[in-house]
């Protein structure tokens, strides 16, 4: 997805599974996404398109926004060092410089991931793009401090901004 490959006409006139497995990675591991928004169809704009997504994702029942939460990889966690991210979340977060933490960085980095997900039961999500490690770790600090319910619509904002984002690198009006 790095560069526009998909126009928004043909994505109109797909069946409702080819629509899902065109957009199936916009929103992390969670195909159903794509699915749900197809029912919108036609889509007179690449914003259309997102919109219909995010409502997707907001109408969804808690579980499952939960579920989307957790299929969110760390921040420069396990999955980054072993090189088993998807290729969306490879290139955000070396965008955003997660790979050139300093030993001192990359254990904060650790230390925040594992306080979060012991206090949340999911992983720290936020759109990385216009962000730097720094700043990244700072809302990371700040975050921690939230409350469950207000943290997981906090994910969700963010994933649905990562979802704008990644349409926007994928689709063409």
């Amino acid at each position: 997805m790095t560069t526009k490959t998909t126009s928004l006409a043909t994505l109109n006139a797909m069946s409702v599974a080819d629509f899902t497995s065109t957009l199936g990675a916009i929103f992390e591991h969670s195909p159903w996404v794509a699915e749900r928004a197809a029912a919108k169809r036609p889509f007179a704009s690449v914003q259309q398109l997102h919109d219909a997504m995010a409502d997707a994702v907001r109408s969804a029942a808690e579980e499952e926004r939960i579920a989307l939460i957790r299929a969110h990889p760390e921040l420069a966690g396990k999955a980054a060092v072993r090189g088993e991210l998807t290729e969306e979340s490879t290139r955000e977060q070396k965008g955003a410089g997660l790979d050139q933490c300093s030993p001192e960085e990359f254990a904060r980095m650790q230390d925040l991931n594992q306080r979060y997900n012991e206090k949340f039961g999911f992983p720290f999500v936020i759109a990385v793009k216009g962000h730097d490690r720094h700043s990244i770790l700072d809302n990371f600090a700040r975050r921690l401090e939230n409350r469950r319910e207000d943290e997981a619509k906090e994910c969700i904002e963010q994933i649905i901004r990562i979802g704008g984002f990644r349409l926007a690198d994928s689709v063409q009006a």
